[in-house]
């Protein structure tokens, strides 16, 4: 039987804790190996490698830095184009830009061997759209071997904008989204990019405004839904959580008691009373798997209002480096199950939160 090998590109924000995430899964995943690819050797980074080889994973490098990581203490098993030829599935999780030049340098030459190739939301263009919960459909049909994971604050948009106006109803309910995702300046785990006071972005999109709503419309267009989105950006000077704020017009009447029982119905949203990105980052790292919410949304209970019965407002939380790792694995594991992966991934319920 052929062995199932999911390799892993990428060791930051999302590769980290996705590799550590596939190990503690593997059995019930039904994967056989884990591996991953590292670039640079660091000496920062070498205890958070260590510890991965420790869980299971495989190191792969390339061939002329296989020395500098031995002289650091990191043992490579395998070389880089080794390790992508051998995969089953490869998950992208390198920084903007990188998964383009991967795929050009790299996996389109194994293309015929490899089932899927997965990148992350800054590479634009790289494949289909997808995020769990919202265009599943798009992956039972095995049409499509390369996908884009979208970004974090995508998957928060389209996850609150489906669950309060599409499901059940369809796109003609939605008369307009809008959004303004107020960011954290960098991650707890970059040095770099901090910002001393918060900075307002711009327009670049004539129609979408910020790429946020841009990339929700395209998502949703995976489904043949044209949606009148825009949304707004900001950075602030916090390393914690992004920050939505959403206004969302529809065709049917609604009331309060209505879209609280549509997000509480939606195991990938959580709710809270919590008003401060500081304590539910706090419960992330006290009760989350690596100390990540894997939840797509996480809602402000208390800031839900309706208005005038066809207007919803309200705050949502993003977890930034968390909501996309379960889009990644339910695409992997569609590209090694196709006929049963939604029963693969059930094994993952226990790691998303109803209440925060």
């Amino acid at each position: 039987m052929e062995r199932k090998i999911v390799h892993v590109v990428g060791t930051g924000t999302i590769g980290e804790p996705l590799i550590g995430l596939l190990c503690d899964y593997q059995d019930k995943l039904g994967i056989d190996e884990i591996t991953f690819n590292k670039n640079t050797p660091l000496r920062g980074d070498r205890s958070k490698v260590i510890d991965l080889l420790k869980r299971g994973a495989r190191l792969a490098v390339s061939e002329d830095s296989k020395d500098s990581f031995k002289d650091l203490g990191m043992d490579p098993e395998l070389e880089t184009v080794e390790a992508i030829s051998r995969a089953s599935v490869v998950i992208d999780c390198t920084p903007s830009g990188v998964g383009h030049k991967n795929k050009e340098q790299y996996y389109s030459k194994f293309a015929d061997t490899v089932k899927g190739f997965m990148a992350q939301g800054s590479e634009d263009g790289f494949g289909i759209k997808y995020a769990r919960g919202i265009n599943d459909s798009i992956l039972k049909n095995g049409d499509h071997q390369f996908v884009q994971i979208v970004s974090c604050n995508t998957h928060n948009i389209a996850c609150i904008t489906h669950t309060l106006t599409l499901d059940g109803y369809g796109p003609e309910n939605l008369r307009e989204g809008r959004f303004v995702c107020v960011r954290r300046a960098n991650d707890t785990s970059q040095a770099g990019s901090f910002i001393p006071a918060p900075a307002v972005g711009a327009h670049v999109d004539e129609i979408f405004g910020s790429h946020h709503a841009k990339d929700a419309s395209e998502l949703f267009l995976t489904l043949g839904f044209d949606l009148n989105l825009f949304s707004s950006a900001m950075k602030v000077n916090s390393q914690y959580m992004h920050v939505l704020w959403f206004s969302l017009k529809t065709k049917e009447p609604t009331n309060l008691n209505e879209v609280k029982d549509r997000l509480v119905s939606n195991e990938l949203v959580a709710m809270t009373t919590k008003d401060m990105t500081s304590t539910v980052y706090s419960f992330g790292r006290d009760h989350g798997h690596f100390g990540r919410i894997l939840n797509q949304a996480v809602v402000v209970e208390q800031s839900l209002h309706v208005r005038n019965d066809h207007e919803v407002y309200g705050f949502c939380f993003t977890p930034q480096d968390g909501n996309s790792i379960l889009s990644s694995i339910s695409a992997a594991e569609r590209f090694l199950y196709p006929h049963s992966y939604e029963n693969k991934i059930q094994c993952l319920n226990e790691l998303f939160f109803e209440e925060i």
